[in-house]
C-alpha cells in the first residue's frame, strides 16, 4: 500500500500495524508493585496479552493503542501503516459527528463549520470538470445539506499567515544587520516539512523557521476563538473541519500547540482531504455538478463572499512572492512588478534575486520535494546556505500535487496536475493587505498587529524530538 502521506514522512514501507516505523515503541503498562516478583507477560492465540504473577494469578492487560500525538512524539517517521491511525480524522468520523449532531436535543449541538482550502477546490473542479466558484458553491450546498452549518475558505486565512510571514521576515533580516543568525528564514507552512525537521534535524533548523502559522491553523484561532465568542460559544461547543489537499495536515492538526488544553479541543477537530471528500459524496448519493450552488459564508463582521479568492504566487501559497515583494518594499524601497524566477537543477528548486548596481539585495529560493529538502538542509550543515529566504514544500509541484489529492490513471497524472495548475490560476487574485475585513479584525479581534494575542494566535512554536534508541540498533 502506498502512503498517501508526504515523501518527507516515509522512511519505509513497513506495514506493521502497531508499530508506525522501527523507533516507534509504545509499550503495554505492566502493573509491577513493589513485592511483586518478576512480571511475566502471556501472549494468548488471539494476540490478548495477560500478566501473570508469582502467585500463578493473571490478569488481562489493555492493548497499547497509538494516536497521532504519539506519533508526532515519536523520533521515527510515518510509514504506510500510520493510515490506520487517522480514524480519529476521517470523513467517517465526521459523518459519525454529524449523525450525533442532528439527533442531539435542542441546545446541546455543536456548530459544525467546515474550512475548504482552494487547492483542494481546484482538484474537484478538474475532477468534475467545473469552474473553481461553482466548485467552491456547491460544495457549500453540499456540506450544508448534511448537516455543517458554515462553510469557509481558508484563502481568507491565509491573509493572515501571509502578512505575519511577510512582517516576520523583515524584523528578523533587520534585527541582525551584521551576523544574520536569524537567516535564512524557512517557510512552515508545511506540516510534513515540519515533522521532518523537528525529528531529524532538530536545533539545526528550528531556530530558522517562520513562526506564523499555516491558512489551517489561523482559521482554527478565527473559528474557535473569533467565531466561538461571537456566538457566544465555548470552544468545546463548536466543531470545525476542514478540507485539505495534504494528509499531512492531519498531523499538522493533532499538535498539542493547537489544543485548547483546559477544554479539551483542538483548533481544527478534523482533517479530511480532497479525496476523502468524494467518498463522502459517494456514500452520500450525491452529484456534486447536480447541486444548485450556494453562497460560502464570511465571518461575523466581514463583508459578504461574492466569490471565492486566491494569492499570486503559485499552488502552495504563494508566500515566496508575497514575502519577497514586500521586503523589497520595505527594506530598499523597491517596487517589483514581476518576480522573474531562475530555474536550477530541476523545477522544483528555483531562486529569485533583487539586485540593485550589481548588488544582490535578496536572494530567495523555493525548494519543493524531499530531495531538495535535503539538498537545502545540507547547505544549512555547512554553512553555505546563500539564501535570505526558503518557501519549503514537501510535496513536488507544492500542494495542488499533494497526497490528498484526486489522482489519475499514471500515464495522465501530469495533464491533471496541468489542468488543477490551470484552474487554480483562474481564480482572482487579491493583496493580503487589501483583503476585506482582514484590516478590521486585525484591529478588533486582535486588537492590533504588534499585539500580544495577533502573537498567541497567529504564530506557533518548534520543538526537537530527541532521537530515542531503537532495538534494531542493539550489537549482539
Amino acid at each position: 500500500m502506498a502512503s498517501p502521506f508526504s515523501g518527507a514522512l516515509q522512511l519505509t514501507d513497513l506495514d506493521d500495524f502497531i508499530g508506525p516505523s522501527q523507533d516507534c515503541i509504545k509499550p503495554v503498562k505492566v502493573d509491577r508493585r513493589p513485592g511483586s516478583g518478576v512480571a511475566k507477560i502471556h501472549i494468548e492465540d488471539d494476540g490478548s496479552y495477560f500478566q501473570v504473577s508469582h502467585d500463578g494469578g493473571t490478569r488481562k492487560l489493555e492493548k497499547a493503542k497509538i494516536s497521532l500525538n504519539d506519533c508526532l512524539a515519536c523520533s521515527g517517521c510515518v510509514t504506510s501503516a500510520e493510515s490506520v491511525l487517522i480514524s480519529q480524522q476521517s470523513h467517517g468520523e465526521l459523518r459519525k459527528v454529524l449523525r450525533e449532531n442532528g439527533a442531539a436535543a435542542p441546545g446541546q449541538q455543536k456548530l459544525v463549520v467546515a474550512s475548504v482550502s482552494p487547492q483542494s477546490v481546484a482538484s474537484l473542479a478538474a475532477r468534475f470538470q467545473l469552474k473553481p466558484t461553482d466548485t467552491a458553491r456547491k460544495l457549500t450546498a453540499f456540506f450544508k445539506k448534511i448537516g455543517v452549518h458554515r462553510v469557509f475558505d481558508t484563502a481568507f486565512s491565509r491573509n493572515f499567515s501571509l502578512l505575519e510571514s511577510q512582517r516576520e521576515f523583515v524584523r528578523r533580516y533587520r534585527s541582525q544587520p551584521d551576523t544574520r543568525q536569524a537567516l535564512p528564514v524557512l517557510a512552515a507552512t508545511c506540516p510534513g516539512w515540519i515533522c521532518y525537521a523537528e525529528k531529524t534535524h532538530g536545533n539545526l533548523v528550528l531556530p530558522h523557521l517562520s513562526t506564523a502559522r499555516s491558512p489551517q491553523q489561523v482559521m482554527g484561532a478565527l473559528v474557535k476563538d473569533f467565531l466561538a465568542q461571537h456566538q457566544h460559544l465555548r470552544p468545546d461547543q463548536v466543531y470545525h473541519v476542514t478540507v485539505m489537499p495534504c494528509y499531512d495536515k492531519k498531523l499538522e492538526a493533532s499538535r498539542p500547540d493547537f489544543v485548547n488544553q483546559e477544554l479539551q479541543t483542538r483548533d481544527v477537530d478534523c482533517v479530511i482531504t480532497t479525496g476523502e471528500v468524494t467518498k463522502l459524496l459517494e456514500e452520500e448519493g450525491v452529484s456534486l455538478p447536480d447541486l444548485e450552488p450556494a453562497p460560502l459564508d464570511a465571518l461575523p463582521s466581514c463583508p459578504p463572499v461574492e466569490e471565492p479568492t486566491s494569492h499570486r504566487g503559485g499552488g502552495s501559497g504563494g508566500y515566496l512572492e508575497h514575502v519577497f515583494r514586500h521586503a523589497a518594499r520595505e527594506l530598499f524601497g523597491i517596487h517589483v512588478a514581476e518576480v522573474t524566477y531562475k530555474p536550477l537543477r530541476n523545477k522544483d528548486f528555483r531562486e529569485v534575486t533583487l539586485e540593485r548596481d550589481g548588488q544582490v539585495l535578496l536572494h530567495f529560493a523555493a525548494a519543493y520535494g524531499f530531495r531538495n529538502i535535503q539538498n537545502l538542509v545540507q547547505k544549512l550543515k555547512r554553512g553555505r546556505c546563500p539564501y535570505h529566504y526558503v518557501e519549503v514544500m514537501a510535496c513536488p509541484s507544492g500542494c495542488l500535487n499533494g497526497g490528498g489529492q484526486l489522482r489519475a490513471p499514471d500515464t495522465q497524472d501530469k495533464e491533471l496536475l496541468q489542468q488543477v495548475e490551470r484552474l487554480y490560476g483562474e481564480v482572482r487574485t487579491q493583496a493580503p493587505e487589501d483583503a476585506p475585513g482582514v484590516r478590521e479584525l486585525y484591529e478588533h479581534w486582535l486588537q492590533g498587529e504588534s499585539s500580544d494575542k495577533a502573537a498567541r494566535l497567529l504564530h506557533t512554536q518548534y520543538h526537537a524530538v530527541e532521537k530515542a534508541s531503537s532495538g534494531f540498533s542493539i550489537k549482539w
